[in-house]
C-alpha cells in the first residue's frame, strides 16, 4: 500500500509565502513523476509543477516565477515552495505521484489526501 502524506498547507496574506511537503511511503520500487495538483472551489483540478525523476520541471503558467518544485529522492519526497501568493492561489493543493511498486509493474497514480491553501486579501 502506498501512502502520500501532505504538509504545509494553511492560511498567508497575499504576497506571503508558504512550504508543501508531501512524502511516500509503503510499497515502491521507484517514483517517476511527482507533482502537485490544485483545486479550486467550482473548478477542474489542474496542474500546479511536476518534478521527473531527472529533475525536469514543468509549471503552470501561472505561478512560474513564484513557484518552486524539488525532490529529495533519498526521502520519497517532494516539496513545493509557493511565493508572493495571490488570492487566486487558494485552493487543495493535491500531491501526485507515478510510481512501480514493484520491478517490472506499470505505472500507477497516486494522489494525496490534500491540504488546503488560503491566501487573504
Amino acid at each position: 500500500q502506498v501512502q502520500l502524506v501532505e504538509s504545509g498547507g494553511g492560511l498567508v496574506q497575499a504576497g506571503g509565502s508558504l512550504r508543501l511537503s508531501c512524502a511516500a511511503s509503503g510499497s515502491i520500487f521507484s517514483i517517476n513523476a511527482m507533482g502537485w495538483y490544485r483545486q479550486a472551489p467550482g473548478k477542474q483540478r489542474e496542474l500546479v509543477t511536476i518534478i521527473t525523476s531527472g529533475g525536469t520541471t514543468n509549471y503552470a503558467d501561472s505561478v512560474k516565477g513564484r513557484c518552486t518544485i524539488h525532490r529529495d529522492n533519498a526521502k520519497k519526497t517532494v516539496y513545493l515552495q509557493m511565493n508572493s501568493l495571490k488570492p487566486e492561489d487558494a485552493a487543495v493543493y493535491y500531491c501526485n505521484a507515478v510510481l512501480q511498486d514493484y520491478r517490472g509493474s506499470p505505472d500507477y497514480n497516486y494522489w494525496g489526501q490534500g491540504t488546503q491553501v488560503t491566501v487573504s486579501s
